[in-house]
């Protein structure tokens, strides 16, 4: 069964169609990496999926119920996590505060999901009290990934989120993806260019070239050469 569908959908700034006819399935329980070169469309397609972006046509259903016209806040409500390309934090807040601000801003979230973000990222509880302006590029998108997770959601949705990162930590948040699917189930659509990350996380693969799908199927029966040659610019 699919969690999410995305069901042709074609995107558009002014006249200009970006993401045209594309369909994306997530199965509930899986993680599916949507790769493809810089500039192809994909954080074009999660921007819709959450709801950032209208669709000039096509659908979206999110457990069976078409979400389209909802407004984004309605969509994380609903149990879409999303985690933007770069290091969405508040940087003159600490790590304490970004966190504890997204609990106080949704009253309806249970406040046990402050100690959970922290066990899957221990580094970040040595650094409540520093501010995130502070905190280095992986610190920060842990912290990034850890309040999205404060709504448990059933999807998360993360852009890129090896970009810009060293090694040693890109390994500590492939260890909390794989760690939070096994422990919560949840399903994850994932945008990435470091092709063997990804391929080593996603059980299915979309692939993206000029705004459309040119490839999609099971990441086992993918060839990595294959892939680094679609994706790499």
């Amino acid at each position: 069964m699919s969690l999410l569908t995305v069901d042709a959908i074609t995107v558009a700034y002014g006249r200009s169609k970006v993401v045209n006819d594309v369909s994306i399935e997530v199965p509930a329980g899986s993680i599916v990496c949507l790769m493809g070169r810089n500039g192809v469309g994909k954080t074009t397609t999660l921007n819709a999926i959450v709801g950032l972006l209208p669709l000039v046509s096509g659908a979206i259903r999110f457990n069976g119920e078409r979400i389209e016209r909802k407004a984004p806040h309605k969509r994380i409500e609903g149990g879409i996590g999303y985690v933007p390309q770069g290091h969405q934090v508040f940087p003159r807040l600490t790590t304490e505060e970004n966190l504890r601000v997204v609990l106080e801003r949704n009253r309806s979230m249970d406040p046990a999901a402050y100690d959970e973000a922290l066990d899957l990222f221990p580094a970040l509880a040595t650094m409540l009290g520093r501010p995130a302006g502070l905190l280095s590029g992986g610190q920060a998108k842990q912290l990034a990934i850890a309040r999205a997770l404060l709504g448990r959601p059933e999807l998360l949705i993360l852009d890129e989120p090896t970009e810009g990162i060293q090694p040693s930590i890109i390994g500590e948040i492939e260890d909390a993806i794989v760690g939070l699917h096994a422990t919560t189930g949840v399903s994850i659509l994932l945008v990435e260019q470091y092709v063997e990350f990804a391929l080593r996380l996603a059980e299915h693969y979309v692939v993206m070239e000029d705004g459309s799908v040119i490839d999609a199927g099971k990441t086992g029966d993918g060839d990595l050469e294959r892939f680094s040659d679609l994706v790499t610019v």
